[in-house]
């Protein structure tokens, strides 16, 4: 059989189209086939194709047929092409029917995984008996913001001057500052720092707001603008001409930078995950310290409390969630690009496994970020409906049918069985209009009348690249990423000669000084792309500037316009895309991928075409329509001028403040009522917290004795307290301090039922030998965080879950964890486990209350043999920071004592910035493997090299002694 090549070609247009059949006539000779007549995009590359390269470098990688490569190599050096044609023929169904096989499999893997998810939701539905009103479910249907719960809109509260807000962002990584920003100088300075920059500008222009502060990392590393180190720079906010006179008295915005992690690096956001609590402990002090002063300035005789903690990306998602927990103030949060919509694409390309995606980008980490944020949130912002529909309803904690259940149960009144969903909301980005188009942009010439002034510099800088400059420019601004596929664009032009004549193309792809200093993805997708320029002899027609100011973007798209360009965004995915709306408010038409939030900006703005990002010859055939047809180049312009206003910063404002204020009024209450809980904690220059979960009780009262007398001089002089936290009740300590012989009142605080709880004693009586201990149970602790507690409905449901939890012997089953009411309290359900062996691990546990929208922890404490149920807002940390705030503490004079092992929540007692002592020894008992929530490893929550950890053997009081007096605890 001869013409071998057309022939293997027709067979692997079948493979790639798949699930199409096998096509028909398999012994046929030069084209049949089952492709069709729709050639594949790997045959049309470049005009040729290679089937040995893509059976070696496509097909064979990830099937689990280990001879077809020797099969191909024996075919290859076969002398007949008989013989040669028939293994061809061979291998190539071969591998059709692994790929028919795989999908198979895979299909089936995803369904279970569905199902797996479903159910529960299911289940969740059914506990609410009553369904949407028949009016409601007509009148609902198309409308986002009623479906996600935004239930504001159409009912927008008129923001005043009056109203005096103090907001936050906070946004971890990046090169953040208020001028002139690098972008694209790496991954993490890009579109999402722009954002958060004119965000804060715009809201502290607005009406009602008093102050905004954009809280970010201090960047002290070499090489870097010292700028980046200084602790606060005060940004220029916004005008907008329409709010002017309703501004009223105003204190601005501002960027804090708050020091966390290594001083002299410069972190990427994979690596900023242990440090997060540093951060966060950072920004608490800032935040009540500014507060108070606010409070002061305006006059209102207390602290002013932020209206709203935001967090921007999932580790400021984290940081929000702790932050707004410990005051007592709402939480909203934006993800910005979602971590599991970017792990499932990596997946979907096959170049790494899960684990090596993992490594990476730290993705698992990031992803029960993005989880914990919609636990704590009031608001999540999306920038689209994709946004919600398509990737956070790949989440566990949220779903569209029954966050809309919700929201009408909610409307009505009717009981949600302690259940409840952040309200997703739809705001897209702003982008500032204060260097809108000239004249000359609109009329295609320069105005007469303006005074004539030279062309900005980075014109004459793109300009020399072209041989003919004078044609339309054809405008990509996208960083050096695969997702961008700036590569598909450049054979896009290459291929097509008529678009190569008439126009230009620019790729503004970041800075860079050289190839070899940049990253291996982005050296990579430059040197691809510049070997392409070359193989196309594209010399004279294509532009890629190494430097530009951020500044200077503006005056680019300008260039474009004046030209009659395009501006073009081919990437495989589109979160947003605000470089489409500046290019819009520049006058100039757009192409754009179909993929993403640019489908629902074309809607809205109707200025342009939207292509398949993988169709190279689509995305030529739109670029020449656009630039060729006059009339379609003008009206796409007008209809992008014309509509723009849409996504202005002031429209963008208005929303958000109109969302915050409708929320449900928070009290961050820390009263001054000191005589009424005596609290000695508040006169202590350190405080000594004891939190050894691994230890007997026998070994724990040792281990409080020997603390206390490796302080003994400073604990008479008072200047040292000591404060348990644990897992035990409070009746339970109680019981163990008097059977030890020791006084309740040696301690200030009581961290009880793994943070749920928080007790002062003290003694009522003026005899120390006649007076009685008392337990004052801080109910002020009690009101931050049982918000959002699910309560009885919440209760009613693990009940039933436990009685599922069976040990299996035969035929019989045993049912192994019950409610344990004895000792549970308000805001603690606890459940005695009789087989640990036979727990479900924690993760598991966590998934599905997430999936039925009940807000908790879950933690397994006292060697597996009990499970807590706490708030989400609870946990001994977080119980830590409330003491630190009310009273008055600084964490840097706190020291924790752990064991090698603890309770589930024992990883969270490390990062802060307290110190940390690990108690090593033979008391410790190993923790167990259901312990943990983690999904991820260890180093990805805990700085192991952190100089605040120091790990003693031993637990006596010499032990302890020289270790405190390293940490510059006074003792003994």
């Amino acid at each position: 059989m001869y013409g071998n090549d057309n022939w293997i070609n027709s067979y692997l247009d079948a493979i790639l189209d798949a699930g199409k059949g096998a096509g028909s006539g398999s012994g046929g000779g030069g084209g049949g086939g089952a492709g069709g007549d729709r050639p594949s995009l790997l045959l049309r590359e470049r005009g040729h194709f290679s089937p040995a390269r893509y059976f070696v470098e496509e097909v064979i990688t990830g099937y689990d047929e280990t001879d077809l490569y020797k099969t191909w190599s024996r075919a290859n050096a076969m002398r007949s092409p008989q013989e040669r044609n028939t293994r061809l023929e061979n291998m190539t169904w071969r591998i059709w029917n692994l790929a028919r096989k795989k999908k198979e499999v895979e299909d089936a893997k995803r369904l279970k995984r569905r199902l797996e998810t479903e159910k529960p939701r299911t289940d969740a539905t059914a506990e609410m008996s009553e369904d949407l009103f028949e009016g409601e479910k007509g009148e609902d249907a198309g409308d986002a913001s009623v479906a996600y719960g935004d239930s504001s809109a159409g009912n927008t509260p008129r923001i005043s001057a009056v109203d005096k807000l103090y907001i936050v962002l906070i946004s971890l990584h990046g090169l953040v500052r208020g001028e002139n920003l690098e972008l694209g100088r790496d991954s993490d300075t890009s579109g999402q720092v722009k954002y958060v920059v004119e965000l804060a500008k715009a809201l502290s222009s607005c009406p009602g707001v008093y102050r905004v502060d954009l809280l970010t990392r201090q960047i002290l590393a070499p090489n870097y603008d010292r700028g980046y180190g200084e602790p606060s720079e005060t940004l220029v906010p916004t005008s907008f001409k329409n709010l002017k006179q309703e501004r009223g008295e105003n204190s601005g915005a501002y960027i804090t930078r708050i020091p966390f992690g290594p001083k002299d690096k410069y972190l990427a956001k994979e690596h900023l995950w242990p440090y997060v609590q540093e951060f966060v402990d950072g920004a608490l002090s800032h935040i009540v310290h500014m507060s108070k002063i606010i409070g002061e300035e305006i006059g209102c005789g207390h602290p002013m409390w932020p209206a709203v903690i935001h967090g921007h990306y999932a580790s400021a998602g984290v940081a929000a969630a702790l932050i707004s927990g410990a005051l007592n103030v709402h939480m909203v949060f934006t993800g910005h690009f979602l971590g599991k919509d970017k792990l499932e694409g990596l997946l979907k390309q096959g170049r790494q496994t899960r684990e090596e995606i993992n490594m990476t980008y730290k993705i698992m980490r990031r992803i029960e970020a993005e989880e914990l944020s919609l636990d704590a949130s009031e608001i999540v912002i999306a920038s689209t409906r994709q946004e919600i529909e398509e990737q956070w309803n790949l989440y566990d904690g949220f779903e569209v049918m029954l966050a809309r259940k919700l929201r009408a149960r909610v409307k009505r009144g009717a009981n949600c069985y302690g259940r409840y969903m952040p309200r997703m909301v739809i705001i897209p980005p702003g982008v500032e209009f204060g260097h809108m188009i000239h004249e000359f942009d609109m009329e295609g010439e320069e105005d007469s009348h303006s005074p004539a002034s030279e062309d900005p510099p980075i014109w004459s800088e793109i300009m020399r690249f072209f041989t003919n400059p004078r044609k339309p420019l054809i405008l990509a601004v996208a960083r050096p990423y695969p997702e961008k596929n700036i590569t598909t664009l450049v054979k896009a032009f290459g291929e097509c000669r008529p678009l190569r004549e008439l126009a230009n193309l620019t790729l503004i792809m970041g800075n860079r000084e050289a190839i070899s200093k940049m990253s291996n993805m982005s050296a990579a997708v430059l040197t691809s792309v510049l070997t392409l320029i070359d193989e196309y002899d594209l010399y004279g027609q294509v532009a890629y500037p190494k430097h530009h100011k951020h500044s200077e973007v503006l005056d680019i798209y300008r260039l474009a316009a004046r030209t009659k360009g395009a501006f073009v965004n081919v990437a495989y995915f589109e979160q947003f895309g605000v470089t489409l709306i500046e290019a819009a408010m520049h006058g100039l038409p757009v192409i754009a991928t179909k993929n993403g939030a640019p489908v629902e900006i074309h809607q809205v703005l109707d200025n342009g075409l939207l292509v398949d990002p993988h169709d190279q010859h689509a995305i030529a055939d739109a670029l020449y329509k656009l630039l060729s047809d006059k009339q379609l180049w003008s009206r796409c312009r007008e209809n992008g001028l014309k509509n723009i206003h849409r996504f202005s910063w002031p429209e963008h404002c208005k929303n958000y403040l109109s969302r915050i204020l409708t929320l449900s009024p928070r009290c961050p209450a820390f009263p001054g009522n000191e005589d009424q809980i005596k609290a000695p904690i508040k006169e202590r220059k350190c405080i000594i917290v004891i939190a050894v979960d691994s230890a007997s009780k026998k070994d724990l009262v040792c281990i409080i004795k020997n603390s206390i007398e490796a302080t003994r001089k400073e604990t008479l002089s008072g200047s040292t307290g000591f404060v348990l936290s644990t897992s035990l009740t409070m009746s339970e300590i109680h019981s163990l301090l008097i059977s030890a012989g020791m006084a309740p009142t040696d301690f200030d605080a009581f961290i009880c039922n793994s943070g749920s709880d928080l007790f002062y004693p003290s003694r009522a009586g003026d005899s120390p030998s006649t007076s009685r201990v008392t337990f004052a149970l801080d109910r002020t602790y009690q009101s931050h965080i049982e918000y959002r507690w699910g309560g009885e409905g919440l209760r009613k449901y693990l009940v039933k879950w436990a009685s599922s939890i069976v040990e299996r012997r035969g035929r019989t089953e045993k049912q192994v964890i019950f409610e344990d009411a004895e000792h549970s309290s308000t805001c603690c359900f606890a459940f005695r486990v009789v087989n640990p062996n036979y727990l479900p691990p924690l993760k598991e546990l966590q998934k599905l209350m997430r999936i039925q929208s009940l807000r908790c922890h879950a933690l397994y404490n006292h060697s597996a043999t009990r499970l807590s149920v706490i708030p989400i807002h609870a946990s001994r940390s977080q119980a830590l920071r409330y003491l630190s705030v009310r009273w008055g503490i600084e964490l840097r004079n706190v020291v924790i004592l752990v064991g090698e092992s603890g309770d589930s929540d024992y990883e969270e007692l490390f990062g802060g910035l307290h110190k940390t002592i690990v108690l090593k020894g033979e008391f410790n008992t190993p923790a167990n493997r259901i312990h943990t929530v983690r999904r991820y490893p260890l180093q990805d929550v805990i700085a192991l090299d952190c100089s605040n950890i120091i790990g003693v053997e031993g637990c006596s009081a010499d032990d302890l002694t020289p270790t405190l007096k390293t940490l510059g605890i006074p003792t003994k």
